[in-house]
């Protein structure tokens, strides 16, 4: 199992420079059947990173630009007449793919992003009553500016609450970023990039996953991280039972990276600011990760 794990970072590697802990950031979201957000400025490897991951998996690749004029049927698919047959036929959209990536995902109108709560949540779109599946795995990365606010639409907290993680990329250091020029001059595109595992490997890894053990104790600190979220003055609303088993499977993901078959308190630590900040509604202005690392600092481990 590891083999495929140092298969796949090795193989991302090739395409994206430095961005270590954001490829095993997104892995663990991939590893937890999760999907994940990435919230960061544009031209930093986002789309880059989706492709790249998707070819890797030997997956079907699919991009949704997000825009005001974007509507659900765009995302989900519609019936369209056949004079030929008579009939209505599905023609299916872009959800319907082993990576789907959403571009700017708060730009389109909060109708079009209830399109993706379904999907995201049941793996299956519902059109004129009739429900489909989408492949498996199924994964996807939505991206948000965090910059730009004129013409965006907040994302609600129900959509929020259906990534396991949100990550950010930010700039490469000069170094990297000397390597990427360089790695560009050779040639070297995502389209090169050969599969390195299968999708039927992705199950087996997340199976896996799944068998990491979780002690009481450990669990315990982690609901008691979790709960604490629901009593902060600087909190409006706090995360919810769903981040709870969010941070639960994402602990058991990074003990499966690093190789061990039991999660450990550190694993809690590391990942607690990216799955529970986006999940809060901070009072004030305040912010949420600033908040979640102050409770990390005053919850007791078990």
């Amino acid at each position: 199992m590891k083999e495929r794990i140092d298969r796949l970072t090795k193989n991302l590697s090739l395409t994206i420079v430095g961005k270590a802990e954001a490829i095993r950031l997104v892995l663990i979201a991939l590893l937890t059947g999760g999907h994940a957000l990435l919230e960061d400025v544009p031209g930093v490897g986002k789309t880059l990173l989706a492709k790249s991951l998707a070819r890797s998996i030997d997956g079907r690749f699919q991009r949704i630009q997000c825009t005001p004029d974007l509507l659900p049927t765009d995302i989900t698919g519609t019936n369209i007449w056949n004079p030929s047959s008579r009939e209505f036929e599905f023609l299916p959209g872009p959800v319907f793919a082993n990576i789907l990536l959403a571009d700017e995902i708060n730009r389109a109108t909060p109708r079009t992003q209830s399109a993706l709560l379904e999907v995201m949540e049941e793996r299956q779109v519902t059109v004129d009553g009739v429900s489909r599946s989408v492949p498996n795995p199924f994964f996807v990365i939505a991206t948000q500016n965090p910059i730009e606010y004129q013409g965006t639409f907040p994302l609600p907290e129900a959509q929020m609450d259906r990534f396991a993680l949100s990550l950010t990329l930010g700039y490469p250091t000069a170094i990297e970023e000397l390597l990427m020029l360089q790695r560009i001059q050779e040639g070297m595109t995502v389209e090169e990039l050969q599969p390195c595992i299968s999708l039927e490997e992705v199950q087996e890894l997340r199976r896996a996953v799944a068998l990491v053990k979780v002690e009481d104790s450990l669990q315990k600190y982690l609901l008691n991280l979790v709960r604490a979220t629901r009593t902060d003055e600087e909190i409006t609303l706090g995360v919810s039972p769903r981040g709870a088993v969010a941070l639960q499977r994402a602990a058991q993901a990074l003990a499966f990276l690093e190789s061990r078959d039991y999660a450990i308190p550190d694993d809690v630590k590391f990942l607690a600011p990216h799955v529970l900040s986006h999940r809060l509604i901070p009072a004030g202005g305040r912010k949420a990760k600033t908040i979640v690392e102050r409770l990390l600092r005053s919850v007791e481990i078990s």
